[in-house]
């Protein structure tokens, strides 16, 4: 056999084998009933074949009445007719009244009882409680004047007194912590320099808290927990300046000693001036630690 009909054959096989499934395919479906499709029944109508109406028909036409016209507005003499002719009246028809009859009242018989006449007594002329009341009211006033009599008292003296004691035990309360700052040196002092110190050392201290609070604010930082304290001293001229700053002592802390140095530098233009030149010295204290 040539290969022309070897193809040939092979083709012919292949083609009969697609016809063979398709006709089984075809013959295996199941018969797909057509559903009717229901046609809609339509009337048509139109104005030209309109039913006609005959005699014999119960339908009739009913014809509208037409309405009655008013009369004319009247005018010039009209009017005077009908001004001329009297007005009618009507009067309601009223509904008779069957008269009701009032009956008797009953009178109630009133019995006057006899008043009796009460004898009034004379009041005695004698003024009986008159001195009496009179004691009472002297007694209130002297028991008064009592309560009161102490508004009437002078208390200068005592006061002047209280006032002497106080301020004694300010200035030795002053006069120990200056002991303690200076030690052997206040009394190498002049009496104008010692007087000085006494009596403005309350007004310096005051100054330097107040310029402290704002240097440490921005100086010492929030977790700095310690209680530490300096002592410096510096002399203090007439003119206001300042010389010879030191620290007698330390408190360990680079940021405590910095900020006591910067306070003073602040601070020391404010203080009094005095009339010589003056040795000032101070404790700063440090109270930083959270318990």
């Amino acid at each position: 056999m040539n290969r022309s009909s070897f193809a040939f054959f092979v083709a012919l096989l292949l083609h009969v084998i697609i016809f063979l499934l398709l006709w089984i395919l075809w013959s295996l479906t199941p018969d797909i009933e057509q559903k009717e499709v229901h046609k809609e029944k339509r009337i048509k109508i139109s104005l030209k074949e309109m039913p006609k109406k005959y005699k014999n028909s119960g339908l009739k036409k009913q014809k509208v009445k037409p309405s009655p016209v008013a009369p004319p507005m009247p005018k010039g003499s009209q009017l005077k007719k009908i001004v001329k002719q009297k007005p009618v009246k009507y009067e309601p028809k009223k509904k008779p009244r069957k008269p009701k009859l009032n009956k008797p009242k009953r009178v109630k018989k009133v019995v006057k009882k006899p008043v009796k006449k009460v004898k009034i007594k004379p009041l005695p002329t004698k003024k009986m409680y008159i001195p009496l009341q009179q004691e009472q009211k002297i007694k209130k006033e002297t028991k008064k004047q009592n309560k009161l009599s102490w508004l009437y008292e002078d208390k200068s003296d005592e006061e002047a007194k209280n006032n002497k004691k106080k301020t004694t035990q300010n200035n030795n309360n002053i006069s120990q912590n200056i002991k303690k700052l200076y030690g052997d040196e206040f009394g190498k002092l002049t009496p104008g320099q010692q007087q000085y110190i006494l009596d403005n050392q309350e007004i310096m201290r005051r100054i330097t808290q107040q310029v402290l609070n704002r240097v440490a604010r921005v100086n010492i930082p929030r977790d700095l927990n310690v209680n530490r304290s300096n002592v410096i001293e510096f002399y203090l001229h007439p003119n206001g300046d300042m010389s010879g700053f030191r620290f007698i002592s330390k408190s360990g802390y680079y940021v405590l000693d910095d900020t006591t140095r910067e306070t003073i530098e602040y601070a020391y233009s404010r203080y009094p001036r005095p009339k010589e030149t003056t040795l000032i010295r101070y404790n700063v204290y440090y109270n930083l630690a959270r318990y």
